[in-house]
């Protein structure tokens, strides 16, 4: 069906993301994705919709560095907390294929999501449209991921881990 183009992590959700050539994908997802949310002093979650400057900060990984790096960007102070199993997002996997990002940038992009940094895991090469998964499984790397829905405001699929494993950017796409 296609190839790996690119693999993203999202260390603290809401900032930009980090590529990488290779990522392991436990039942949660791909390790290290989003695994801190920034909290606000009045200990509410702070989201980039609400203050659009998150997303151009890119995420280190060392907490103490990266929320420095916010409440400087912000104007207040802020702290990252772990995120929660439940509230880690709507799926464990976004993947989007290159065709949807083309689409995209074309002109055919769902209100509220970005063609330039739709903030999926996994960037496609693809032979069709991914968004004729959904409902079925495939097989990225090690990994198998079965293809849940469409995002509402997103390009691409989310997917749930069904095998957990390595994924590598140029590692074979197979339905």
């Amino acid at each position: 069906m296609g190839r790996v183009e690119q693999i993203w992590i999202y260390p603290v959700r809401s900032l930009a993301g980090t590529g990488v050539p290779a990522a392991e994908v436990t039942p949660q997802g791909l390790a290290g994705d989003r695994a801190w949310t920034v909290i606000g002093d009045d200990d509410s979650v702070v989201r980039a919709k609400d203050a659009p400057g998150m997303a151009e900060v890119t995420a280190t990984g060392d907490p103490d560095a990266d929320a420095a790096a916010l409440a400087e960007v912000l104007g207040r102070p802020v702290r990252l907390a772990p995120t929660p199993a439940e509230g880690a997002g709507v799926a464990p996997v976004h993947l989007v294929s290159r065709g949807a990002i083309e689409r995209a940038a074309a002109g055919q992009v769902p209100e509220g999501c970005s063609a330039d940094d739709p903030r999926a895991n996994l960037v496609l090469t693809l032979d069709g449209d991914e968004r004729q998964w959904v409902g079925r499984e495939l097989r990225v790397g090690e990994a198998v991921l079965a293809v849940t829905r469409t995002p509402k405001h997103c390009l691409g699929v989310y997917a749930d881990v069904r095998t957990t494993g390595e994924v590598r950017v140029g590692d074979p796409v197979l339905l």
